[in-house]
């Protein structure tokens, strides 16, 4: 039976390699035909003939027929006898061979220069095969400049090494200490500079945690972890990059914005202002990202750059100063199958440059698995291998585990991890079921539970003595010395001034568009005019006129104390992620970004509220007075920046937005009754809620500006002669006091809430 197969030229970086790859088909069956289609080298376009194909001699030809203009009518033809040209190269093929070498070298995707090196034919390299787009010589030389560009200086070569890495928890629920579970069961493992070490495995398996353990973010129980033999310090943070599962970005500002932005707070002070702006650009270039540079990133709600654009927004964000150690948790989670390439293929080229890259994956395809130097897969917190990728598949092949069908490397071995038992072999001693405590399935299989002992126990019998007896010989990297001299003197990055004003900056373009968004101008426009034909031309000529204009101003001193106060409780719990990520890696100090969160939503909060006070003003026809437009413009703006400090401290204390909430809507309530519209003569023992209610000062300004009443002057009507309204200045103070007081208390619950993450 003739079996016929057709090998793609696309596949293979050069022409040899597509004729050993003929050779070992037709040596392994030899009823088995390859068929090559036509290619053009040049001016000649060849195709392989086989037997019966219009090929008496009962040989496998090569013919090759010069092609000119539209005619294309053949001038010359020869053929090459592909069985003498693989049993005796050095003879026949030399000769034959010169045609094609005079060839154009755009046929095949290969230089005509490596079609004279047969003899130099070996099994491709897994980065070099066919499962991975070849990149070209000029492209690689394009990818090493632009790396020298995005290095700001040498970076540190880092070894990282790691043994019985143990983690705990305690079981949440349950009072007692000793209850805890434990996540990961002595994990070793080693990845050198240059190298890519993907930690693999399925869901819940301890990949993630493992990574923070190896970068540094949460604390070691069991195990050791070195760099260059050393323990993790403090000053190796700065050497450190880390990109997150969830990309933690700011919807509105754009892609250069964005990476400027970072540049300015991370890049030390030895480069100026125009550098780090030109590292940022440069890193936007080796990224791809010039495309989009200019657009948004966008978000959930917000329309913006793609998810693979957006992911290497991310990685930017930690290449920007040069890092030794790059920690990557999923970062293709989510992106199609050629993106996902594409990000490995940047890290590829990162790590060549003499960095160390750990990476977690769940379930890569086998383009993206061959991009791997060293892989770690993990099972329900336990290591089932570690070593090389390339020789993952050998190991289990050589404990009795392979697959029954053609399957993605990866996918075997997730299904390994799982306890999967289907399409695949397993060795005797699992078969007859003799591990102790095992359980069978219904159908005569292994459980999952006996598939994992098993993994574990091979592993831990032939593998780990070795890895642990190459962990104990210590490495010296080139150069580390004089680099690491330059480590410990620690680079100062911007002052806190530079951070101020670069968060100021940032913060104002990032909520620009929340508080000028269509919906809160509908809001803020309609609830004016609402109020303007409610009250409109009212005036003060009598009590019950008088009574009426005072609910307008009780209204507005409500409006805006209930307005801002909801919007500063969504501030921190919003900006959480973003703030912790930032603040892990020192990117600038809490205070100047707490300072500068508040002082750019200064101009913010007094354009809306001037835009509602005009229209009800013109409507309602209050006291026509330049100052007395000013003053109750100057007191709604104290009240909405004394309820914004409230709001900020709810937000801050609870970093929950349904409980924040809650307490809210109490706190304004009481805040509303005791503000001296509802109620005049409140119990002593609730006389103090009054002192501590913005609604209750501003109202009495309010009050004071419209009427101009205070004790040295009589009033007509004995609503406000009640008042005893004077000057204002207590309410001043007091508002103030508030806008201070209520500031500091939230910066204070901020800074516990940072401590208690960071812990």
């Amino acid at each position: 039976m003739e079996l016929k197969g057709e090998l793609k030229c696309e596949e293979y970086e050069s022409f040899e390699e597509m004729i050993g790859a003929s050779n070992v088909a037709s040596g392994a069956d030899k009823d088995v035909i390859f068929k090559v289609p036509e290619v053009k080298f040049g001016s000649d376009l060849c195709r392989i003939v086989h037997p019966g194909d219009g090929n008496d001699d009962g040989k496998t030809d090569l013919h090759c027929e010069k092609m000119e203009g539209k005619n294309k009518s053949p001038s010359a033809q020869f053929a090459i006898n592909i069985d003498e040209l693989v049993n005796n190269v050095a003879g026949s093929f030399d000769g034959k061979i010169s045609s094609l070498s005079r060839a154009s070298s755009n046929g095949l995707g290969c230089s005509s220069e490596n079609l004279s090196n047969i003899m130099e034919l070996q099994t491709p390299d897994c980065r070099e095969s066919a499962m991975s787009p070849s990149r070209a010589d000029g492209e690689e030389d394009q990818d090493s400049l632009s790396l020298e560009k995005m290095q700001i200086e040498p970076a540190l070569p880092i070894y990282l090494k790691f043994a019985d890495v143990k983690y705990k928890v305690a079981v949440r629920g349950v009072k007692q200490s000793k209850d805890e579970k434990y996540i990961l069961h002595g994990i070793t493992g080693s990845v050198h500079p240059g190298e890519i070490l993907a930690l693999m495995g399925p869901s819940g398996g301890g990949k993630t945690t493992l990574l923070n353990l190896l970068s540094g973010r949460i604390k070691l129980n069991s195990g050791i972890i070195s760099y260059n033999d050393q323990l993790y310090t403090k000053s190796l943070k700065k050497r450190i990059g880390f990109v997150m599962q969830d990309d933690v970005v700011f919807p509105h500002l754009t892609v250069k914005e964005t990476l400027t932005y970072a540049a300015l707070l991370r890049l030390p002070n030895t480069l100026t202002r125009q550098q780090k702006k030109e590292r940022a650009t440069d890193v936007i270039s080796e990224l791809g990202l010039e495309r989009c540079q200019d657009t948004i990133i966008g978000g959930k709600y917000v329309r913006g750059v793609s998810g693979g654009e957006r992911k290497r927004v991310c990685i930017g964000n930690e290449i920007l100063l040069n890092p030794s150690l790059l920690f990557l948790d999923e970062p293709t989670s989510g992106l199609d199958s050629t993106t996902a390439l594409i990000i490995v293929q940047m890290l590829q080229s990162f790590a060549e440059a003499g960095r160390t890259v750990v990476t977690t994956i769940h379930q890569p395809s086998s383009r993206l698995f061959c991009k791997f130097d060293k892989l770690i897969l993990l099972g329900k917190g336990s290591s089932l291998y570690s070593g090389k990728a390339s020789e993952a598949m050998g190991y289990f092949y050589s404990i009795g585990c392979s697959p029954l069908i053609a399957m993605n490397p990866a996918e075997f071995l997730i299904d390994l991890a799982n306890g999967n038992v289907n399409d695949k072999s397993f060795p005797t001693e699992l078969e007859v079921n003799c591990l102790p405590g095992s359980q069978r399935l219904e159908n005569g299989e292994p459980s999952p539970l006996d598939v994992h002992e098993y993994l574990v126990e091979a592993y831990g019998a032939r593998a780990v003595k070795l890895e642990k007896r190459k962990l104990l010989k210590p490495v010296t990297i080139e150069g580390e010395l004089e680099i690491q001299g330059r480590l410990n003197s620690r680079e100062n990055q911007a002052t806190w001034w530079e951070q101020f004003s670069i968060l100021l900056r940032r913060g104002f373009k990032e909520r620009r568009h929340e508080y000028f968004s269509c919906l809160r101008v509908t809001q803020v426009i309609s609830t004016a005019i609402i109020v303007g034909l409610l009250w409109c031309h009212s005036d003060s000529s009598s009590v019950n006129r008088l009574q009426d204009q005072a609910g307008l101003l009780f209204f507005i001193s409500v409006f805006w104390g209930f307005f801002p106060l909801f919007t500063a409780i969504f501030t921190f719990p919003q900006e959480r992620a973003m703030l912790t990520k930032e603040r892990s890696v020192s990117m600038y100090k809490l205070s100047a970004y707490f300072v500068a969160r508040n002082i750019s939503d200064l101009p913010l909060d007094l354009i809306l509220p001037m835009v509602f006070l005009v229209i009800v003003y013109l409507m309602v026809g209050l006291r026509p007075s330049v100052m007395a437009f000013f003053l109750t413009t100057l007191t709604v703006f104290l009240s909405i920046v004394a309820a914004q400090g409230l709001g900020l401290i709810i937000g801050a204390a609870f970093m929950d937005v349904k409980k924040a909430t809650t307490l809210a809507s109490v706190t304004v309530m009481t805040f509303m009754l005791s503000g001296g519209f509802f109620i005049q003569k409140v119990p002593f023992f609730m006389s103090w809620v009054r002192y501590i209610s913005f609604n209750y000062h501003s109202y009495r300004l309010l009050l004071k500006i419209q009427y101009s009443c205070s004790g040295s002057n009589s009033c007509e009507s004995p609503f406000i002669r009640e008042l005893r309204l004077d000057h204002g200045e207590l309410e001043v103070g007091a508002l103030i006091t508030m806008v201070i007081g209520y500031r500091l208390l939230a910066y204070l619950f901020l800074r516990r809430m940072e401590t208690k993450t960071m812990a």
